[in-house]
């Protein structure tokens, strides 16, 4: 009785540990959208103007890994750590395997040139450390990614990239 008692105790504390063990970050979930990508920290000086700055070089790409199926991004909802959020209000198809690159700044949504902007002049994303989160419609998550700057960006150009 002692030797099973033991060996389940080691089984479940070994289970337990593996648990730990795996980040919150790198859950997956039951979704076909996922983020590709982030361009956390754009090219050059931060200049958060409207006119002139470089807020649209800031960008969170997301990408439909679905084989067969099309994803409409209307009442998905982007947010980052400190509650930062946007919310798709537009249909916006993403069709499988396409991608979209949700920008900072303003400008024109293209389906042809896979864009949404946020219309927001402020950056999104923190240059040293951030967690993205993105949203179904039904409020459930379809994915989520942190980083770091020292740990996630090796080779330091401000780009980390997530699911290939």
């Amino acid at each position: 009785m002692r030797i099973r008692l033991a060996a389940t105790t080691a089984v479940a504390a070994g289970a337990l540990t593996a648990l730990s063990a795996v980040p919150a970050q790198a859950a997956e979930y039951d979704s076909a959208l996922k983020i590709r990508g982030i361009q956390y920290d754009a090219p050059g000086s931060d200049s958060n103007r409207c006119s002139g700055g470089n807020t649209a070089q800031e960008y969170l790409t997301i990408k439909n890994y679905s084989r067969s199926t099309t994803v409409n991004l209307k009442g998905y909802v982007v947010k980052d750590a400190a509650g930062n959020k946007f919310t798709f209000t537009a249909s916006h198809s993403l069709q499988p395997g396409d991608y979209v690159k949700l920008r900072g700044g303003n400008g024109s949504d293209s389906d042809a040139n896979n864009v949404v902007y946020r219309d927001n002049c402020n950056f999104m994303w923190n240059n040293d450390k951030d967690t993205i989160y993105v949203y179904k419609p039904s409020g459930s998550r379809a994915d989520v990614h942190s980083y770091t700057k020292s740990g996630s960006d090796a080779d330091g150009n401000g780009y980390i990239s997530y699911h290939g």
